[in-house]
């Protein structure tokens, strides 16, 4: 076996758990039952890789074959790097692609017009989704197994999903989706983050939000307050709370979210700083939450008053826009007098 493909092999095998190893290379298929079980999965890895790469060799398995087993553990565990969503633009309905083998063809077909030396594989998967891994070449050089691109479609829809695409590569690879899907252009959607499906969920908008018009009975039958000696200020303003919060984010289970980022260009206001009002030049800062389930947080913070109600646009965009990076400026060109906040 080539060193290349001993390097991709060892790997993927450090990459990937001992557990579930072993489930992948049951997937894998290139292995006889026998095979699997000569391996010894309880010795330490560096052993574990130098059977592996014996058996590979006694099996002729090649680099592209060996890509397979880090496909099958990204499918079943996508939750691994950031991906990026992105939107196809001017997509005619009658020109959507439902098609995986037609979609196929002509995705491999456009990406090898546009760039040589590139490896593809895709997969299509029982929940209708296309993966795509796509290891890309120089012009000199071999497709680089070691850094691939990662690339989640949804047939008939028009939304992409990308992990390990560099600024390098991003135009050869919007103009081959572009191409493929019949669209005008793919535009970044300014969504991001670990977890795939609340990623899809989130643009696809297919979380179960509930919006109630009412909710005083309900809240009280739902979370009745023990203690009748609380004022009933107190208990309306609590209801208040409750009710901002679902109308803002809706009683089911939100997508799991981990950051939020806002970028600020927008004239200094602050009083008593004269040299940032005088300045020209718009204030820029960055501004970033995190958690590991923001949207909860969020939720938790206005329900529980930690914020105030109600819920600034800011924050109440995450969901409705289905985004998690904004840029905000102030209105129009430069600064205009009396001019109430920014806009995003």
């Amino acid at each position: 076996m080539e060193d290349l493909a001993k390097e991709v092999l060892t790997r993927i095998v450090r990459k990937i758990p001992v557990v579930k190893l072993r489930q992948v290379l049951g997937r894998w298929e290139r292995l006889s039952e026998r095979q699997l079980r000569s391996l010894d999965f309880t010795q330490p890895k560096w052993a574990l890789c130098e059977n592996l790469l014996s058996l590979c060799e006694e099996n002729n398995i090649t680099v592209k074959q060996l890509a397979e087993i880090e496909m099958l553990y990204r499918t079943e565990y996508p939750d691994q790097g950031i991906w990026h969503v992105f939107q196809f633009v001017d997509t005619p309905e009658e020109t959507q692609c439902s098609d995986f083998m037609h979609f196929r063809d002509l995705f491999k077909a456009n990406l090898k017009s546009l760039i040589n030396h590139v490896s593809i594989q895709m997969k299509k998967l029982e929940d209708e989704s296309v993966w795509i891994r796509i290891a890309w070449g120089e012009n000199f050089r071999r497709p680089n197994h070691l850094k691939p691109t990662y690339v989640v479609h949804h047939l008939q829809t028009p939304y992409v999903f990308v992990s390990g695409l560099t600024n390098k590569h991003k135009p050869l690879l919007f103009q081959a989706l572009a191409l493929s899907a019949q669209c005008g252009s793919v535009k970044d959607v300014n969504l991001s983050g670990r977890c795939l499906s609340a990623l899809r969920d989130l643009s696809m908008r297919q979380y179960k939000q509930v919006f109630p018009i009412s909710h005083q009975e309900c809240l009280q039958e739902r979370d009745p307050l023990p203690n009748p000696n609380i004022e009933n200020e107190h208990i309306k303003l609590t209801e208040y709370k409750q009710q901002v919060a679902s109308e803002v984010f809706g009683d089911a289970v939100l997508p799991k979210l981990e950051t939020a980022v806002y970028k600020l260009e927008t004239k200094y206001r602050e009083h008593g700083n004269e040299n940032l009002v005088k300045k020209d030049e718009p204030f820029r800062g960055v501004v970033k939450f995190s958690s590991s389930n923001l949207l909860e947080s969020l939720k938790y913070c206005v329900s529980s008053g930690m914020a105030s109600a109600p819920v600034t646009p800011l924050l109440s965009s995450i969901t409705q826009k289905g985004r998690n990076y904004f840029v905000i400026k102030d209105k129009g060109s430069g600064l205009i007098p009396n001019t109430p906040g920014p806009k995003f």
